[in-house]
């Protein structure tokens, strides 16, 4: 497998001292140690007339708010008291030089099994906005899952935007009434008859659903007229990406992905899993009701149509005389908001296109690098394999599994020993890592939509294998990706997700890239910084990154089911050529994947937890 012996280039090296020296100039120490304890366990909920055994963190859903200022250092003591083993990525959280606390199950640790803990520990340095936290385990994210709010070390004051009067989260997600690891265990099975029974907004499914005729309760955000509201958006759902509207209202949109984007004025949001957005709403409607409404969107036809529930909350003028309680039907009927069609998947492409960079004075984003080291053209998209042994009748369903690949590999994932473990161990298992190539085994026409259907011109293309998928960088090298949606089998978005880094975002387009032409139109001066970006329906779009940071990262689509299915592989970025640029030891008190074979130092170092009484643990 490779090695590396060159040095970083100096456009690279470049980049990052320019970056590390304004992130850090001219600001004071570190402000405090935030901590929290994180009890993971089973709790019933009922909704929809259903009693439904849910794994929560704290009894809570959504789970705790991590609430810090830049520059801080957050502790989260993780006590597992669920049947199933966990772990938690702090998502869009760099961890510099930390990749063991970025929460992978197999990939950077053993998960925390149950009836044991662990302590997480990162910081949030040169980082402000919102994040948020979430399960790595199986599709329990859709439960196990909080905001994380990063604010300015000089107060709200500094913000590059008006200040706003309140700072609320909006956690868009979904609610099962089944058991999530048994929708897991079918899709890994080839049964993707499963979809989520509401959407949500923190936590909370609306007037759109009953139980009985009696209607669920809704979200309410109390305003008073005049105030401005920064609404911290945030999708956690497994299968879908959102419109978000708010009746009357208007969002400035001011930051994504805990990176501040230029403001620009809007009615409507689309946010995709594993995103977030921030916004500024200003209450300046006559005193009402209006109602917020989260609209999944999905592919139109050929695609297949399946199950995609709205959800709805309140935006209550507090001084309303007529108030209205979760959607009630007495007083004010709240006013709606005109939705887009459902199937309008271009309006996605026009609210990302529209994020570009601010140029802030205390967090200039990083210059673009310029010179590029490493270029490759993945392509996303669905195949099949066949379910025992190399050889089978892929005209009989039966007999093939369905998967999700990035250049026509599915991903696998190791079983014995965490990657991240192997590498710095050096133990050879990178040696069974298949290396992502840089372009797909064919060129056509990738957009076709008569590639959707299954059929013998599908079949022609869909060639694939499944291994455990790897890229190997040298430190400091600058990475052009660009990935093509395909048609075959499907014709979905996919949000992808590069843990450890954050990604400009250069261009974006419907159809097939055609780099004579489309190079040409990348923004190379202020292009967004995110750490999840959407690469359209049947479409494309170009990053750039510089791998900075050392370890093994996971890069993979936020859809639960295309996670499930192996749209994934693992970034190796190996060690730079000092100390400070070298992935330090693992924690002293770090899983390990066998109970038996733990040593006992484990238990003597792991820090005394202090556990809060939680009703129903």
């Amino acid at each position: 497998m490779k090695t590396w012996s060159l040095r970083p280039t100096e456009a690279a090296v470049v980049a990052t001292t320019i970056f590390f020296f304004l992130s850090t100039m001219a600001l004071p120490a570190a402000t405090a140690l935030v901590e929290h304890t994180f009890v993971v366990s089973q709790m019933k909920m009922t909704h929809l007339c259903k009693e439904t055994l849910v794994t929560v963190v704290n009894g809570q859903l959504p789970g705790p708010t991590i609430e810090v200022t830049e520059g801080d250092s957050v502790a989260v003591h993780v006590v597992n008291k669920s049947p199933h083993n966990i772990t938690i990525h702090w998502h869009g959280v760099k961890q510099r030089m930390n990749c063991w606390n970025d929460g992978v199950p197999m990939v950077t640790q053993c998960p925390i099994q149950p009836n044991q803990n662990f302590t997480y520990r990162f910081n949030v340095a040169g980082q402000e906005g919102t994040l948020w936290w979430h399960a790595h385990v199986s599709c329990l994210r859709a439960t196990l899952h909080g905001a994380i709010v990063i604010r300015p070390r000089l107060g709200a004051s500094s913000y590059p935007f008006p200040k706003p009067d309140r700072e609320v989260p909006i956690i868009i997600g979904d609610w099962w009434s089944m058991d999530l690891a048994e929708v897991d265990r079918k899709m890994k099975d080839n049964f993707f008859d499963y979809f989520p029974s509401a959407s949500t907004i923190n936590g909370k499914l609306g007037d759109l659903f009953n139980c009985s005729g009696v209607a669920e309760d809704g979200y309410v955000l109390d305003v008073e007229p005049g105030k401005t509201y920064l609404l911290r958006i945030i999708n956690t759902g497994l299968f879908s990406e959102f419109f978000l509207k708010i009746a009357g209202h208007r969002f400035t949109v001011v930051g994504s992905d805990a990176n501040y984007v230029s403001p620009y004025t809007t009615d409507l949001i689309v946010i995709a899993p594993g995103e977030t957005v921030d916004a500024l709403v200003v209450a300046d409607e006559p005193p009402g009701n209006y109602y917020m409404v989260a609209m999944p969107n999905q592919a139109p036809l050929p695609d297949t149509q399946t199950p995609e529930p709205s959800t709805r909350g309140i935006v209550r003028y507090k001084n309303n005389k007529d108030h209205i309680v979760g959607g009630g039907s007495t007083g004010d009927v709240p006013v709606a908001p005109v939705m887009p069609d459902q199937h309008d998947v271009v309006l996605s492409l026009y609210f990302h296109s529209n994020l570009t960079s601010l140029k802030h004075q205390r967090y200039p984003p990083p210059p673009v690098p310029t010179q590029v080291d490493e270029h490759m053209f993945v392509t996303l998209g669905l195949g099949t394999i066949c379910r025992r042994g190399q050889t089978c009748n892929k005209k009989m369903i039966n007999e093939t599994i369905l998967v999700a690949t990035m250049n026509n590999v599915s991903f696998q994932l190791p079983t014995m020993t965490p990657l991240l473990e192997a590498h710095y161990h050096h133990t050879g298992v990178e040696d069974t890592l298949l290396e992502l190539p840089d372009n797909p085994p064919r060129v056509f026409n990738f957009t076709d939509v008569s590639l959707i259907p299954i059929g013998p011109k599908e079949r022609l293309l869909d060639t694939t294998s499944r291994a455990t998928l790897a890229r190997w960088f040298q430190y400091g090298s600058v990475v052009e990706i660009v990935f093509q949606g395909t048609a075959i089998l499907q014709g979905d978005s996919n949000p992808m997700h590069l843990h450890g880094h954050d990604m400009f975002v250069l261009a974006q387009g419907i159809g097939n890239f055609d780099a004579t032409k489309d190079v040409e139109r990348y923004n190379l001066v202020n292009p967004p910084l995110k750490n999840t970006v959407v690469v359209p329906n049947l479409g494309w779009v170009a990053i750039r990154f510089v791998t900075n940071n050392p370890g093994v990262w996971y890069f993979h689509c936020h859809y639960e089911f295309h996670l499930s299915m192996g749209m994934t592989a693992v970034f190796i970025v190996e060690d730079g050529p000092t100390v400070d640029t070298s992935l330090p030891p693992p924690p002293m008190d770090f899983p390990s994947c066998s109970r038996n074979v733990m040593p006992d130092k484990y238990y003597l170092q792991t820090p005394e937890i202090k556990v809060p009484h939680i009703d129903g643990i």
